[in-house]
This record gives C-alpha cells, sequence and structure tokens, in this order.
C-alpha cells in the first residue's frame, strides 16, 4: 500500500448539489475525486446541518487484515486534523470502500470480507467524536450500505450503481466542466512500466540502463563533468520533446502511450533515466511546466517513468515528479496526485515529490512554484549572458581570450541539499530498494493523501 495518502481541502460550495440516499452518495464519488477510486478507501468530511462535502482522503485498502487498524485510525486523524487546519472541523464522515472483485468471487463477497474494515473506520472516526453518517461498498457495479438494516431500501444483494451521465451529479460536473480520468488503475497504468506495446522488453531497457548507468553516474558524481551532462541530458531531453510534439498522439490513452513509447528509442530513454537523477539537472528540466513545453513535456515524462525497469525502478521517482508536476501546474489534480503518489512509493524520501504532494495537497496555487523557476531560469541566463561578455585582461594590461569555468548553482532547494550529488544514481547493485507496498515507516502515514 501506498503509505502517502492522497488529502483535499475542503471543496468549493458555491455550487449547491443536493444528494438524497446512499446511490446519489456512490455516484458522486468519482466526481469528487476526478477517478473512479479502484482497490480504495475513500473517507469525506460533511459540515453543517444540510451535511455540505469538505475534505476527503483516499487510500489503497491494504491487503492484510491485521493493518486495517492503524490504517483505520490514521486515516480518520488525517480527515479530521485536515480539515480542523483548513478551519472546520467536520460534523461527520461518509466512507467509501471500492474493491473490484477476485477471479472467482462475488461484490456481495467483497463487501462481506471487507466489512471489518468499515467497522474500524466507523471506530476510529468514532473515537475522534465525528460520527460515520454513512459507509458503502461499491463493487462489481454495485453498492451496499454498511450502515443501513432495512432490506427495502438497501437489498442483500446490492444496488446496481446509476449508469454514467444519467444522475444529478453528472450533470452538474458536465456543466461545470468536471472530468472523470478513467479510474485510478488506468492513471497508475500509464506512469507504470508492465504495459503492453513497450518497444522491446524490459531486458533489453534494463541492459541499456545499465550501461547509460555505467557511462554517466562517474561523470555526474564528477565535479568538473556533471555541467556537461546536465547540458547533453536536457539537451536530449529537447529534442525528444521536439519530436514527440511533431507526432500528435491517438485521442485513447493507451494508443496514445504506445505511440510515445515507439518514438523513443531505449538508449535515449535510459540516458535521460540517469541523467535525471541529478538534482539540479531534474530542476531545469521541471522549468518545462506551461505553454507550449508542458504537453510534450508530460508526455516525455511518463515515457521514462514506463521505463524504469527491474532494479531501476526507483529511478522512476524523478520523472514521476517532474510529470506530477507538470500536471498540477496545467490544472490536473487527481492526475498530479497519482504520479505524485507513486513516485513517492519508488522512493519515499524523495524531496521533492514530498514537497509538491504536500502542496498539490493544502491546495497551495502552483503559480508561486512557477514563478520560482521562472526566476532560477531568467537568473541562470542573464549569469551566462555576463559570463560570455565580461573582458578580460592578460598579463601585459591587453584583452585575453577568457576560459570560462563553469560553477555548479544549488538549485530550486526542492530536492536534497548534498551538492554534486547525483539523487537516486546508483548502480544497481547499490540502489537502495522501494519498500513493498504494505510495509511501515517510522514518522509516515499509510496511504496517498488525496484531499483534506
Amino acid at each position: 500500500m501506498n503509505k502517502h495518502h492522497d488529502t483535499t481541502g475542503p471543496s468549493d460550495d458555491r455550487q449547491q448539489i443536493t444528494l438524497r440516499g446512499p446511490a446519489e452518495l456512490a455516484d458522486a464519488l468519482p466526481y469528487m475525486l476526478g477517478y473512479h477510486p479502484t482497490d480504495s478507501v475513500v473517507l469525506v468530511a460533511l459540515h453543517g446541518d444540510r451535511g455540505r462535502f469538505g475534505g476527503r482522503v483516499r487510500t489503497g485498502i491494504p491487503h492484510s487484515p491485521r493493518e486495517w487498524p492503524p490504517t483505520a485510525e490514521q486515516l480518520a486523524e488525517s480527515l479530521i486534523e485536515g480539515c480542523e487546519r483548513h478551519g472546520s472541523r467536520p460534523d461527520g464522515i461518509v466512507v467509501f470502500l471500492c474493491q473490484d472483485p477476485e477471479e472467482g468471487e462475488t461484490g456481495l463477497r467483497v463487501m462481506e470480507r471487507l466489512r471489518p474494515l468499515a467497522q474500524r473506520l466507523r471506530t476510529a472516526c468514532g473515537a475522534l467524536d465525528v460520527p460515520v453518517y454513512e459507509a458503502l461498498c461499491i463493487s462489481d457495479g454495485r453498492f451496499w450500505s454498511y450502515c443501513c438494516p432495512d432490506s427495502r431500501c438497501c437489498p442483500p444483494e446490492g444496488d446496481v450503481l446509476a449508469l454514467p451521465g444519467t444522475t444529478v451529479m453528472a450533470a452538474a460536473a458536465a456543466y461545470a466542466g468536471i472530468q472523470v480520468r478513467g479510474s485510478l488503475r488506468d492513471l497508475e497504468a500509464r506512469l507504470l512500466p508492465g504495459r503492453p506495446g513497450l518497444p522491446g522488453d524490459a531486458g533489453e531497457q534494463g541492459r541499456a540502463l545499465d550501461i547509460a548507468s555505467g557511462a554517466l553516474v562517474p561523470r555526474i558524481l564528477d565535479e568538473a563533468q556533471c555541467e556537461e551532462v546536465r547540458t547533453e541530458t536536457l539537451g536530449l531531453a529537447h529534442r525528444l520533446m521536439r519530436r514527440l510534439e511533431e507526432r500528435p498522439p491517438a485521442p485513447e490513452p493507451a494508443a496514445a502511450d504506445a505511440h510515445d513509447d515507439a518514438l523513443i528509442a531505449h538508449d535515449e530513454a535510459a540516458a535521460l533515466i540517469i541523467g535525471l537523477q541529478d538534482r539540479i539537472t531534474r530542476d531545469r528540466a521541471a522549468e518545462w511546466m506551461e505553454g507550449a513545453e508542458a504537453h510534450p513535456a508530460l508526455r516525455l515524462w511518463r515515457a521514462l517513468a514506463r521505463r524504469c525497469v527491474g532494479a531501476y525502478a526507483e529511478h522512476a521517482a524523478a520523472p514521476l515528479t517532474l510529470a506530477g508536476w507538470v500536471a498540477w501546474s496545467t490544472g490536473d489534480e487527481p492526475s498530479a496526485r497519482v504520479a505524485l503518489g507513486l513516485a513517492l512509493h519508488a522512493d519515499p524520501e524523495y524531496v521533492f515529490a514530498r514537497l509538491l504532494h504536500q502542496a498539490c495537497n493544502e491546495g497551495l496555487d502552483p503559480e508561486s512554484l512557477r514563478s520560482c523557476l521562472r526566476q532560477e531560469r531568467d537568473a541562470r541566463a542573464a549569469a551566462a549572458s555576463r559570463t560570455a561578455s565580461a573582458p578580460v585582461e592578460a598579463a601585459d594590461g591587453r584583452p585575453a581570450r577568457r576560459r570560462t569555468r563553469t560553477r555548479t548553482r544549488t538549485g530550486t532547494g526542492t530536492g536534497s541539499r548534498t551538492r554534486g550529488r547525483a539523487r537516486g544514481a546508483r548502480p544497481p547493485g547499490l540502489a537502495k530498494p522501494a519498500p513493498a507496498r504494505g510495509s511501515r515507516r517510522a514518522g509516515q502515514r499509510d496511504g496517498d493523501r488525496s484531499e483534506p
């Protein structure tokens, strides 16, 4: 399970929508999150006598029931504290458990299997003096209520979910321009290795990464050569962005990703993945965040994340973080949270991802970071211009040819403070393994923050 659960602040209540009963609550969930939350626990805060929607928290359902009690306590605490930070303690909570049946399993069986988790969540919220008004299980196109004992409105076999686009919430979302971007599984598939259609195989990409790591890591760690590697990496990235921009993809996501994968060779992907492990290189790549550069950059970062195979899974933190940053910068917060959550699963200590994840969850305006990156870019360009034009005198006082020495800047401050170190750019034999799903780390919450 991803330990970094997604949270968002209170929703905008300017548009009033009245939902009546479990059926409309179940239908509203994807519109609140921006995607269908497969294999997820979702808690939604309610405020006031009319039950206005507030903050939301989402995390993956832990595979082991032994993890359910601490997960329930952490989710309840995270949601309530998040709402309080935004100014209002919730008056109630709605719980959703969303999971598709396994092979040979029915939706009814899923509901019964998850019943103890629902009870744990209700108890955890009640212990913090916030009642759970409703707890729903959504599985196999049906929903069940854990709170309603009346079989006349909540039959044992469950109720069928409304057809997409036929409810009051669907109409209001369409009017407001809110999109549901498929399922959580669909969004993650665009960012993870192993998708059918990747050119060649994982072994071939892994060998290319071995070669690139052996060639580039020593140069990145050498202060005399690191700036040259940065220039090469960013130049290659820019050429690939132009290549992608010149070949528009198909509108269907899977076909679009396969199209992009076919345009990038294994050695090109490997060189970029290793080069981006350098913090300064990554920070400069983050400047492609808006305007005409944003879309091809997002396509490139997604494609690179899909190439981080085998022992290089941890290296995906850099392209995943860049993909999350560009998505957030261009207004796609659901996709941003998914990408940043996966980055933190690849490397829980990746500072840039942690800062972006927190900022996105807190509802901050990405323009503040965009402004910082613009200033960094302008300052670097001005310094380069001064270096190129400054006169230098020889010992006899006559103008002499100037030999310039590039100095390493400290970056935007969004990553590791270690100077000259390539973040995550270690040979596979020395790479820190990504933690297994469900593992616990002191001082971290379980799950992926999705909305306090």
